[in-house]
């Protein structure tokens, strides 16, 4: 028997149609309003989009992944939410990771080899566009912050510049061991990418239950948030951050064999994070939701010692990572983003939100949410249930990403820019009924598909 979603304030499917109804009118007013920004006399301006909200442009097409997207559309849709509850739990945990590779792939894919993952990562602004420059690693990080603004000579491409080195690092050592060029780095980051399906259904077992995980599997599985995993580097960025957050979770519940190293190796994680992006180390906020769930510190001093590892590692090497943060937000506004105007991304990155993970995913934040009164009151006595602590999980996700909007270091581009926190709000949609389960699914694939096969979209 399919397990059934937790008890909402507020049952019935119609406050869940409604919120449902609300994104699409969300995403709906940033598309019309956007290109009334950008595009008053039809030439772009001040949005830097060819599609507001995404970075995408305009391109109805078929692939040769379009008949795998459907297929595998087809086949979660059908079997999926079964599975989820018949299946031994380490056969489930493999079968969506399966099952969500081939998704990534598959719509991947509807573009073509070529545009859809060969060349997606080698465009002027990515990062392997400066292999050739960290011949001499120590001395490129001794002289990385000479190049962040675009005022400097030779100045980085946007995401080398935007970031902290450890994101470009991956793809010279990537290139080192003779796995260079676009192709092998879009492999990378879509096999990496894949096993975050497999580290929230870990984590969501640890903190909340195992019937909370399998009710999540089919919706972590087919999200639209694929599209962007395949491929970007914030689809990789996900994946670590995934598995920072499980084997926290294992070791803060002392669910592992071996919870000490769970934190030592959650902590590495950690520090791995920090020099991947600047902008998640909001996923502190995460990570102090995990603690609190599990209500312990005992993780603390070895998940801290962890961390300190790789950041540490870069600044011995010569890499200040304040004066390059401090020098980012000043390119920052050199850009696109000293154009593109807040009072319109404010709100419309979250309408990009909504794109990035469906109309399921938004009815589960609203159950979240009228949870959330409840589920505090219980964490305070510890008396707490496995949905009180999947709320307080996804809310602790939802914050994060609320407060890199609300930043304004993110004005568009943040349907991969989000792709961490987005990953951990979609274990919202376990409190959806059974009952209406495949009919969300059937929404969520709809929108991927309808998006891929309608627009090309950038990064």
């Amino acid at each position: 028997m399919t397990p059934e979603a937790p008890p909402d304030p507020r049952p019935g499917t119609r406050p869940d149609l409604i919120a449902a109804g609300l994104g699409v009118v969300l995403v709906t007013a940033a598309i019309i309003i956007g290109t009334a920004i950008d595009r008053p006399n039809g030439t772009p301006g001040s949005l830097h989009l060819n599609w507001p909200p995404l970075y995408a442009r305009w391109s109805p097409h078929l692939g040769p992944g379009t008949p795998a997207a459907l297929a595998v559309a087809t086949a979660v849709i059908a079997y999926g939410p079964t599975l989820a509850v018949r299946l031994k739990w380490r056969a489930l945990v493999l079968t969506a990771l399966a099952a969500s590779t081939a998704w990534i792939w598959s719509l991947a894919l509807i573009d073509g080899w070529h545009d859809g993952i060969a060349e997606r990562l080698t465009t002027k602004h990515e990062y392997l566009q400066v292999i050739d420059r960290f011949d001499d690693i120590p001395a490129t990080l001794r002289d990385f912050t000479n190049h962040i603004l675009m005022s400097s000579p030779d100045n980085w491409p946007a995401h080398t510049a935007g970031h902290p080195p450890g994101a470009t690092l991956t793809f010279v050592y990537l290139d080192r061991i003779g796995l260079g060029g676009g192709a092998w780095a879009g492999v990378w980051c879509i096999t990496i990418g894949a096993t975050a399906v497999a580290a929230v259904l870990i984590a969501l077992r640890a903190l909340a239950d195992e019937e909370t995980a399998r009710r999540a599997a089919p919706f972590l599985v087919l999200a639209p948030a694929a599209i962007w995993i395949g491929t970007s580097a914030d689809g990789y960025f996900a994946a670590v951050t995934a598995w920072m957050i499980a084997l926290l979770a294992l070791a803060a519940t002392r669910t592992t064999r071996f919870p000490a190293a769970a934190a030592l190796g959650s902590g590495l994680l950690l520090g791995l994070t920090f020099i991947l992006s600047y902008g998640l180390t909001l996923f502190g906020l995460v990570v102090a939701a995990v603690l609190l769930i599990a209500r312990t510190w005992r993780p603390l001093p070895l998940l801290l010692l962890g961390a300190a590892v790789l950041p540490l590692a870069l600044t011995l090497a010569g890499f200040n990572y304040w004066e390059a943060y401090h020098l980012l937000v000043e390119r920052y506004y050199e850009g696109a983003g000293g154009n593109r105007p807040y009072g319109y991304f404010v709100w419309s990155n979250l309408a990009g939100t909504v794109l990035v993970i469906g109309l399921a995913t938004v009815a589960g934040l609203r159950r979240t949410l009228a949870a959330v009164p409840a589920a505090v009151r219980r964490l305070r006595t510890g008396e707490t249930t496995p949905a009180d602590r999947l709320v307080a999980l996804v809310l602790a996700a939802l914050v994060a990403l609320l407060a890199a909007n609300l930043s304004g270091m993110s004005k568009a581009e943040t349907e991969r820019i989000w792709l961490p926190f987005a990953t951990f709000l979609l274990p919202a949609a376990a409190l959806l009924p059974a009952t209406a389960r495949r009919y969300w699914l059937a929404a969520q694939a709809v929108l991927a598909l309808a998006i891929n096969h309608l627009l090309f979209t950038g990064w």
